[in-house]
């Protein structure tokens, strides 16, 4: 069929008149719209990039409904990504396209279709994002009202992507606090599969944003065709899948519209997060490749910048802060190589001070009782130990005992003549970031701090309680159902005028653990703490699952104590030091308890870790044996990307007598290149027979290397903790 383009160059922009073909492209994937004036843009490909011959004979897709964007209200059966009831009360959209512009935009172009219902004056455009030097193409919408009066969004996909129907299974995450990024695997059935959040202030302890579409069966690591989808949002979602009669399913994704009904003013803007895509033909660690480089390049703070060594005080003294025991902490670890050590909670309040979680929140001036030198002091000892120093608030939250809410009662989320519901201690409250003076103090918490303190390197940023009763004692009566929304608005504003000052201060996204993994919030953070639960075995599972989206170095991992203070399971020291180092590497413990031989093998841990540091932080992930499996072990590794170094895990997960192991073969390694093993964190009183032996790297993916089930130490050290880190080079 012929193609017909007809556009004209306007203030830079590439105009479309009539387009038969929208080609949106990255280096390796394509997405193919019809879009013609005054008909419904319509879906046709998805995949692999297209060349100029697939292009011109393109199959379009049949047995489906491919509207890119459904309305509702004219094939009332069928699910849409829109909804809205207009000024007069009617509830039906037509949204026909009128134009097809495109710009470039740093590496990205971004392509912007305009749709238009013919009866009324509602416009909608759809903006497509694809980087050029990744494979990644955000999804977006823009929904703005011309009418005369206020149209209300009952409905508000970020973006539709039909699916063709086949062996589709899909990956996602699950779990709860101290469990969270739990992998669940389920073939596409017919009906509806829906993933939701409505916890309101947090995000990802329940279920996570983001999910993986396997197009050939139950889904491999390094093989096969894996769709990648994350909704790019901080508040509630709302992940959809429905399969009905037709040869598709269809996936929509966006904010959660349960009790968010939003009421769109004349001349308004409603703008969606962005919905990220990806496609691989290498299996589920591909799609996680492309989601790791998109996230370090574009979307983590610092995401080119490493990462540093730290020790936090929580598992170590909870509450009992003193400016003896920091300066300790800090000479610790300062002596095992560390680079930072920050200061938890209960560093604070005056009227009210902060012994135990029931109280103090907002009133963020330094208990002077704890610490005589304040904050002053803190940072003097760190310059004295040679270590960063940062520091632990949350500041969103106010507890009832507290000198803020005595004096704002009224800045607190609260249904309108009820009491409020508390949370974490019996006391806890959230602030309403709906209101601009709330967003001001938020905002006033940290800047306070980095003010009068530059030196502070990091914080930690703590939300520990969800949205419990409905109600804001900002909003307009009318206008309650925006709560959850202007929620989120009003903390990305402070978090993005908080960067605007302070560009260069790390800050950990903390929400009673992993509340928070999130692509959303991680343009404003650094990282997040991927869950309370630090038990190396757990955190085994739940990193591997955190790694289908997120990259390492964004994913804090600490070493810990035993027993293990949330699972009281004993661990061995060098198993705890072997997982954590799979992340960033950091330590959560009271070093004072550790013997010097545990503080030796910490020191050690810490210098070899520095030397793969760049390899963990900026590599490939290439997953090899799922924990999920129970095949007994799990194993995976990452790769330089000039394919010169890799670092290999290897963890049993469980033990027993006449056992059985798969042996691991690698992957991502040139295989052309001989690499020189080297294990790292070694206990063993003799090497691995492996050990400084160079081997090709076709031998080591097609074949792999024996590990040994149990470590070679003395009888009085043995232990069912087995692990392995392999360094090659």
């Amino acid at each position: 069929m012929k193609k017909i383009f007809l556009f004209v160059v306007l203030m830079g922009l590439s105009v479309f008149a009539y387009a038969e073909q929208v080609n949106i492209h990255t280096r390796n994937m394509s997405l193919i719209l019809n879009v013609e004036n005054g008909r419904a843009p319509q879906y046709v490909y998805f995949g692999a990039r297209l060349s100029d011959r697939d292009l011109g004979h393109l199959q379009w897709p049949t047995g489906g409904r491919m509207d890119v964007y459904p309305a509702y209200g004219m094939n009332c059966p069928a699910e849409a990504a829109i909804a809205m009831r207009h000024a007069d009360g009617n509830m039906s959209t037509v949204l026909n396209a009128s134009s097809v512009t495109s710009k470039t935009e740093g590496n990205a172009i971004i392509t912007s279709i305009r749709l238009q219902d013919p009866v009324y004056p509602v416009t909608v455009t759809l903006h497509y994002k694809a980087y050029q030097d990744v494979d990644m193409i955000e999804a977006w919408t823009e929904i703005t009202n011309n009418e005369k009066s206020t149209v209300t969004l009952t409905t508000f996909a970020s973006a539709l992507l039909p699916i063709r129907r086949g062996d589709v299974w899909v990956s996602h995450l699950y779990g709860s606090w101290a469990n969270e990024g739990q992998v669940a695997e389920e073939p596409l059935n017919a009906g509806q599969m829906v993933i939701k959040n409505k916890d309101g202030s947090r995000n990802s302890h329940t279920d996570h944003a983001e999910v993986m579409l396997s197009l050939d069966g139950k889904a491999q690591e390094n093989t096969g065709r894996v769709i990648g989808a994350a909704l790019c949002y901080s508040g509630n979602y709302r992940l959809k899948i429905d399969t009905d009669d037709t040869e598709y399913h269809y996936f929509f994704a966006g904010i959660n519209e349960d009790n968010s009904e939003y009421h769109l003013k004349k001349g308004e803007t409603f703008t969606t997060p962005a919905l990220a895509l990806t496609y691989s033909e290498e299996g589920l660690s591909g799609a996680s490749r492309n989601f790791h480089k998109w996230g370090r390049k574009y979307r983590l703070m610092h995401g080119d910048k490493e990462r540093k060594i730290l020790l936090n005080s929580w598992e170590g003294v909870y509450f009992d802060i003193n400016q003896q025991g920091m300066d300790q902490m800090m000479a610790d670890i300062a002596s095992m190589g560390g680079e930072l050590f920050v200061m938890d909670d209960g560093w604070f309040g005056d009227k009210y001070p902060r012994k135990t979680d029931n109280s103090s929140l907002g009133d963020w001036v330094v208990d002077k009782n704890k610490l005589p030198d304040g904050i002053e002091g803190l940072l003097r000892d760190a310059r004295k130990n040679e270590v960063k120093f940062g520091i632990w608030i949350e500041p969103e939250m106010s507890n009832t005992v507290s000198e803020l809410y005595e004096k704002h009662p009224d800045w607190i989320i609260k249904a309108p003549k009820r009491d409020a519901v508390l949370g974490r201690g019996g006391t806890q409250v959230i602030l309403d970031l709906a209101n601009p003076k709330v967003q001001d103090f938020v905002f006033q918490v940290a800047d306070n701090l980095l003010t009068k303190y530059p030196e502070i390197d990091y914080i930690k940023w703590d939300a520990n309680m969800p949205i419990l009763n409905h109600g804001s004692q900002y909003l307009k009566a009318e206008d309650q159902s925006h709560l959850y929304i202007e929620y989120h608005r009003g903390f990305e504003k402070v978090c993005q005028r908080l960067r605007d000052k302070y560009p260069d201060v790390t800050i950990q996204a903390c929400a009673s653990g992993g509340g928070r993994a999130n692509w959303g919030i991680l343009p404003y953070f650094d990282e997040f703490w991927v869950s309370d639960n630090t038990d190396a075995l757990q955190r085994i599972y739940m990193q591997w699952g955190t790694s289908y989206f997120f990259p390492a170095i964004a994913m804090a991992s600490h070493i810990s104590a035993v027993p293990n203070h949330t699972v009281f399971r004993t661990t061995a020291l060098k198993y705890r030091i072997d997982v954590a180092m799979s992340g960033r590497l950091g330590m959560e413990i009271q070093p004072k308890n550790m013997t010097d031989e545990e503080k030796a093998l910490c020191r050690n841990a810490i210098k070899e870790y520095k030397q793969i540091r760049p390899i963990v932080q900026f590599g490939d992930i290439y997953r090899l044996v799922s924990p999920y499996d129970h095949k007994g072990l799990a194993s995976m590794m990452y790769v330089s990307e000039n394919k010169e170094k890799a670092v290999f895990y290897w963890w049993k997960t469980e033990s027993f007598q006449n056992e059985h192991l798969p042996r691991v073969k690698m992957a991502g390694l040139d295989p052309g290149r001989m690499y020189t093993v080297r294990e790292l964190n070694r206990i063993d009183l003799h090497p691995l027979d492996c050990e400084g032996k160079s081997y090709s790297g076709a031998y080591l993916m097609s074949h792999g290397l024996e590990m040994p089930y149990r470590n070679d130490v003395d009888w009085n050290k043995k232990n069912d903790w087995s692990s392995r880190v392999l360094l090659l080079e």
